[in-house]
């Protein structure tokens, strides 16, 4: 277990996964190497914390309480990170593993995509927030509340994929 994760997950065309199903095996051989993993977030490279998200992503889809033990951090530490890829992962992150958080944790979550789904202009980070307030919000009128004009204003949004989502939300969400 000496591969240096950063260094495995630097390198090659930032839209590649490069070696992250390679680190995503080791992870889901050994949990305790996800601890390393999680620090990787820290890097200054741009594409390494992208990969790490795709990484965190298919670890937790296999055992969402093994990021459990992160939660804490994701959702303060990583939650800061100014970086389209880290914002939507957290959303299905969150998504993964809301059975398992307590309510402040759930509360947290809810906090952070209201505010990417008010302040962020991603495409990706709007779809995927959209998508996963929408799932909670299911049993939660007062999210529905909140969530309706958001949709409504991303309804008129110029990129189609944004505007379309938001569309579908409004009428699922409308009663």
């Amino acid at each position: 277990m000496g591969e240096n994760f950063e260094r495995m997950l630097s390198g090659g065309h930032p839209n590649s996964l490069g070696r992250t199903e390679d680190v995503v095996d080791l992870v889901l051989n050994n949990q305790k190497l996800l601890k390393k993993l999680y620090q990787c977030y820290f890097s200054t490279n741009e594409v390494v914390r992208l990969r790490v998200s795709s990484a965190f992503k298919r670890v937790t889809a296999k055992h969402p309480d093994w990021t459990m033990k992160h939660m804490d951090g994701l959702l303060s530490d990583i939650a800061e990170i100014d970086q389209a890829s880290t914002q939507w992962t957290l959303a299905i992150l969150f998504d993964q593993t809301r059975k398992l958080m307590s309510a402040g944790q759930i509360e947290k979550a809810l906090q952070i995509m209201k505010h990417n789904i008010a302040a962020h202009d991603d495409w990706i980070v709007l779809n995927t927030t959209m998508g996963v307030l929408a799932k909670w919000a299911e049993k939660d009128s007062e999210l529905v509340r909140w969530m309706l004009p958001h949709l409504e204003r991303l309804s008129r949004d110029s990129r189609k994929s944004v505007s379309s989502k938001a569309k579908k939300l409004v009428d699922q969400l409308n009663p």
